[in-house]
């Protein structure tokens, strides 16, 4: 919103013999970044229904399980002790599971068969929905590290202060996020220097197959279409945003998770049931009508059916590290100082 001083524009004010202009200028007002996407209290309301069918939450964290242990798997590179460490957007502490799973990668004479989490001291698990944070608090894992639990009224306005964490880690909750810019500036204050932060998200093409179907059938049954998947960052764009918010040494890819489904219903309530459903600010109101579903089934099938008449279903990870500069950090060679052509290593005729 932004707060207007209301005048005639270029007024003309005579005062002792000179003119005098106004003009009209516009400043934002403080608070909440002007642009919002998607309705964060909805988006609570969602995860906390979510979470209180605990069974069926629980059946369905197998996108989030996968990622966050893909996620983890990464800190295997970064041979440091880690004291404290913050998991931004914990949904039901994924993170905190992966990192207690014993190292599951054939060649172990390469990596440390033990848990990472015998590499930390101190995790603390943050997230807005007490219902989802809490819920698995009684597992067995919540005794294989120290895990402190921290709910927060919203994860874009999280306050730690300053050179807190050693890392922070979060997976799948940055999609969500209005005002990433500023969530990721945060993000690099609270680090330590020369500390990780490592995150993965949904990215742009997630769940294109629904999106085409869904649209294809409004058109088709309404004469238009209405938003029914979010909008999501792309992987050109998330470099920029690290970059912008200080991180230094940065790295970014891509991965896709192909899941098959039933039908596009059985798809639809595993995304309710995890509290990923559409949270878009002026998406119309009420359940998607009968006959589009029923369209939308027949439209799937045709475009994106498997031969075993399963749907498929893409979601888009994007990964991303970046540090926190610090006076010790590892530098880059100068541009022009390497000593092989990456000519010969792909061509396999590398020298040295």
């Amino acid at each position: 919103m932004f707060k207007v001083c209301i005048r005639r524009a270029c007024k003309q004010i005579t005062r002792h013999g000179y003119t005098v202009s106004h003009r009209t200028y516009a400043i934002q007002a403080p608070g909440a970044p002007t642009l919002q996407v998607f309705n964060r209290q909805i988006k609570l309301l969602q995860k906390e229904r979510a979470a209180r069918n605990v069974e069926t939450s629980r059946q369905v964290d197998y996108i989030k399980d996968e990622v966050a242990t893909r996620l983890v798997e990464r800190l295997h590179d970064i041979k440091r002790h880690f004291p404290h460490v913050l998991d931004l957007g914990a949904n039901a502490c994924h993170i905190a599971k992966a990192l207690t799973r014993p190292n599951s990668d054939p060649d172990l004479s390469k990596l440390d068969a033990a848990p990472i989490a015998s590499r930390l001291s101190e995790l603390t698990a943050v997230d807005s929905s007490p219902s989802l944070l809490h819920r698995d608090a009684t597992l067995p894992f919540n005794q294989d590290l120290l895990l402190t639990r921290e709910v927060v009224s919203d994860e874009e306005y999280f306050s730690y202060p300053a050179n807190t964490f050693d890392a922070v880690l979060s997976s799948l909750s940055l999609h969500w996020i209005n005002d990433l810019p500023s969530v990721l500036s945060h993000i690099n204050n609270v680090l330590k220097p020369d500390c990780p932060f490592m995150a993965a998200m949904f990215g742009g093409d997630t769940l294109f197959e629904l999106r085409t179907t869904l649209q294809l059938a409004e058109l088709d049954r309404r004469g238009g279409v209405s938003t029914h998947v979010s909008p999501l960052a792309d992987v050109r764009d998330v470099g920029g945003l690290l970059q912008k918010a200080g991180f230094k040494l940065l790295t970014v890819d891509v991965d896709d998770i192909v899941v098959d489904y039933p039908s596009i219903f059985a798809l639809m309530t595993d995304l309710q049931a995890m509290g990923e459903s559409n949270a878009v600010i002026g998406r119309e109101m009420g359940g998607i009508q009968r006959e589009v579903l029923l369209a939308s089934e027949g439209i799937y099938r045709e475009l994106h059916g498997n031969p075993d008449g399963t749907l498929p279903a893409t979601y888009r990870m994007i990964y991303m590290i970046g540090w926190k500069e610090g006076p010790d950090q590892a530098q880059p060679l100068p541009r022009g100082s390497g000593q092989v052509n990456i000519k010969d290593i792909l061509e396999g005729t590398g020298r040295g």
